[in-house]
């Protein structure tokens, strides 16, 4: 990248910026998101509510697998920014491989660990009979390429760093396709179910991660150069971020399983409304899952080039933007809530939590993308701790009794609204404590 180039990316318009930003990494999240979604659908079809609810289970798990590499991605992609916002371009290789090395390393022994302790993992979240069976089959397919999509998504991460935006989002895009055309060959066409699903999901992820590490070799020259200590070296800048950022990410998925286990006691038809809401989450927020990953390379970069002002102005984008954002997004949900639960054959209970979420729960995520941006704000400003307690608060006691305060009335329905109403509290939190950091950040530098 050229120093012209780098002082566009900084000094642009904040608001374009970051809405481009977004809505290209949202692609390609929405892409995967979308053919998750398929995934389900296509079990779904399937009429087998066993194998509906295993879906559901297994989501919680492979959530959590998942958390580790956005936390590690979050601190290469920081670093790496940095060392772009500062033109050392050299660094800025350096600081991308040795993730890309610590992230396969760490990711294999996660899986590992996961892995082995699966029967455990899968009693714990409430799955009995043929719906535990199918949960452990799916989830003893899908874990170990766990080291793959930790690759991939560190690799996407350095190449928003680069504000490569569009080959970032083509990362999971091209997975996304992978994943479209062999899910229904091998779940239908195949009638291998979940065992075609969790190859089909191999699949992907082989693909997630050659097609990160192809354009980091091809356009931003190659890798950097290290060795075993250089590796060992860099572990501690790394982890001083994406330490914190592994625990605030894993907030959510143990947050998620607490849920499920609530759910779980009313039955396959709850488990399966609850799936269903949390595959449509992601699709119909993909630019807000998307708006932290990219507001948090645009506040690095600022942060490296000195302009605070600069930094409070992208948070303050990111936020207005976000509420754009799902306005629209939960207006489209309710008109077409009728035709989504259709599509899925829900009935019953499970239609319930599907009407539930498109429209009232949906509109009160603004309170999740608030956590999100200010969680960037705060991995990228030096005070990724306090991101992690805000997070863990909003999975414990942001979640856990208003979940069961509720769901004594409602049942399994006022487990999913005590679960998003816990959301405001910590929403309007974080973005205090964020605005706190930037101001004493901005104090240390004027000083």
């Amino acid at each position: 990248m050229s120093a012209p180039q780098q002082a566009k990316f900084v000094q642009g318009n904040l608001f374009k910026h970051v809405a481009v930003m977004s809505l290209t990494s949202s692609v390609g999240l929405m892409a995967i998101f979308v053919v998750d979604l398929i995934n389900l659908l296509y079990i779904s079809w399937l009429q087998d509510e066993a194998k509906t609810a295993a879906v559901g289970y297994a989501a919680a798990v492979l959530f959590f697998t998942t958390a580790f590499g956005i936390g590690l991605s979050v601190g290469v992609s920081a670093l790496t920014a940095r060392a772009v916002g500062q033109r050392d371009l050299e660094a800025a290789r350096a600081r991308a491989t040795e993730g890309l090395i610590l992230g396969a390393v760490f990711g294999a022994i996660f899986a590992a660990v996961v892995w082995a302790a699966l029967p455990w993992i899968v009693d714990l979240l409430g799955a009995t009979g043929r719906t535990a069976e199918e949960t452990l089959h799916f989830l003893r397919i899908m874990i170990p390429s766990q080291p793959l999509l930790m690759i991939g998504m560190i690799g996407a991460g350095a190449l928003r760093a680069y504000g490569d935006a569009k080959r970032s989002m083509m990362v999971t895009v091209w997975g996304a396709v992978v994943l479209a055309i062999l899910d229904p060959i091998l779940i239908l066409w195949a009638g291998w179910g979940l065992t075609g699903a969790g190859i089909a999901g191999w699949g992907s992820r082989l693909t997630i991660a050659i097609m990160a590490l192809w354009p980091l070799a091809r356009h931003y020259g190659g890798f950097g150069g290290w060795t075993r200590q250089s590796v060992i070296l860099s572990s501690a800048p790394l982890f001083a971020i994406s330490g914190p950022a592994i625990l605030t990410q894993l907030a959510t998925p143990v947050g998620q399983a607490v849920i499920t286990r609530m759910v779980a006691s009313y039955g396959e038809q709850a488990v399966a409304g609850m799936a269903i809401a949390g595959r449509l989450t992601p699709v119909a927020f993909g630019i807000i899952f998307a708006l932290s990953g990219a507001v948090g390379p645009i506040i690095g970069q600022n942060l490296g080039a000195g302009r605070m002002d600069r930094v409070r102005r992208a948070f303050w984008d990111s936020l207005l933007f976000a509420g754009l954002v799902i306005v629209g997004m939960s207006a489209l949900l309710f008109i077409g809530r009728g035709w989504i639960a259709d599509l899925f054959h829900a009935e019953g209970l499970t239609r319930d939590l599907v009407y539930l979420f498109c429209g009232p729960l949906s509109l009160l995520f603004f309170f999740n993308a608030m956590i999100f941006v200010a969680n960037a704000a705060c991995n990228n400003l030096g005070a990724a701790m306090q991101s992690t307690m805000v997070n863990w608060g909003r999975h414990t006691l942001g979640t856990v009794p208003f979940a069961l305060w509720l769901a004594a009335s409602w049942g399994a329905a006022g487990v999913l609204i005590g679960q998003a109403v816990g959301g405001i509290l910590f929403g309007v939190l974080a973005v205090w404590l964020a605005l706190r950091v930037m101001d004493q950040v901005a104090a240390r530098k004027a000083a």
